[in-house]
């Protein structure tokens, strides 16, 4: 069995090293008979995107297919660094430079490695984060989470909980970062709550990689945030109606977020917003912002609230 598949393995550098080349010419660079090689194209065929380009134009490579192992995964980086104590015994049976081609695949895997993670902290360098006022400027954790969501590998942190003003120990499968208002957000599974949580990034005290991975499975990041207005999500189901200025409408009509409201522009230059959400704080805030050029329409109850605001603010201020 290890002996086929050091010659599939070589069957693939052949062709991919030379397109057209012929079955028996792969044959005798396998140092088999013909046969031999087309039963071995057959099951090759199955994983393997090549073709038959005609009667004595021999086999390439359909579309840009090549093998060419630079995006190993941690594990699979592993399991080939183990392959010449594995194949010891078969080194007989192995072509001439098969050490010399290794440790080239090794070095260009290790080099491609090093360049990616210099690109992830020059990015990470890049963009600038905020610090929570009364805590003195930290160490900038993007990179490590970066790091932790291409790798799929869990991260252990430390995490200030602002609600509790408690700092916890973590065990976290970081999935996606979410930029939002001059801050960014960390969702990811929470080993500690046994879900998925929202985490802001700057409230985090320490993070560390680990050597524990992970798997997302079909987590959907527009799924999770579905009907939530910014980041932070709820249980409700509220319809909002809300009617903009002309002052402001293109400037809501430019907004983005992951909800998707419906938007009517009326002929006096007005628009006309209707959006559910599933928890109203930080929607309200962002209404508040507009003064007079926004008019919540609906809910009811929520036109009210805002009236006796205005009342209370014309108090402190009259």
């Amino acid at each position: 069995m290890t002996e086929r598949l050091i010659r599939l393995l070589r069957i693939i550098m052949l062709i991919q090293g030379k397109p057209g080349i012929i079955g028996r010419e792969l044959a005798e660079r396998c140092e088999t008979t013909e046969r031999t090689i087309y039963r071995d194209l057959e099951l090759l065929s199955t994983f393997v995107p090549f073709t038959n380009l005609g009667h004595g134009k021999g086999y390439s490579f359909v579309g840009s297919f090549s093998m060419y192992p630079l995006n190993f995964t941690e594990q699979e980086a592993l399991v080939f660094s183990m392959l010449p104590s594995v194949i010891d015994q078969v080194k007989p049976l192995l072509p001439p430079g098969f050490d010399s081609a290794y440790e080239k695949v090794m070095a260009t895997h290790h080099k491609e490695k090093a360049r990616h993670a210099d690109v992830v902290q020059q990015v990470a360098d890049v963009i600038q984060m905020g610090t929570p006022v009364g805590r003195e400027q930290g160490p900038n954790f993007l990179y490590p989470v970066i790091q932790a969501i291409l790798s799929q590998t869990s991260l252990k942190a430390v995490y200030h909980s602002q609600g509790r003003n408690k700092q916890t120990e973590r065990i976290i499968d970081p999935y996606f970062l979410v930029p939002r208002e001059q801050r960014f957000y960390l969702i990811g599974y929470c080993h500690q709550a046994g879900e998925i949580r929202t985490f802001r990034v700057s409230r985090f005290l320490s993070i560390e990689g680990t050597d524990l991975h992970f798997d997302k499975g079909s987590f959907n990041v527009r799924q999770y945030m579905k009907n939530t207005f910014s980041i932070e999500r709820g249980q409700e189901q509220i319809k909002f109606k809300v009617r903009f200025s002309p002052n402001v409408a293109r400037y809501i009509q430019e907004e983005e977020w992951f909800v998707e409201p419906r938007m009517k522009l009326d002929k006096d230059g007005s628009l006309l917003f209707e959006v559910t959400l599933n928890h109203d704080r930080e929607f309200l805030m962002w209404i508040s912002s507009y003064g007079p050029d926004a008019e919540i329409l609906e809910p009811k109850s929520y036109r009210d609230a805002m009236r006796e605001r205005l009342e209370k603010w014309r108090g402190i201020y009259g």
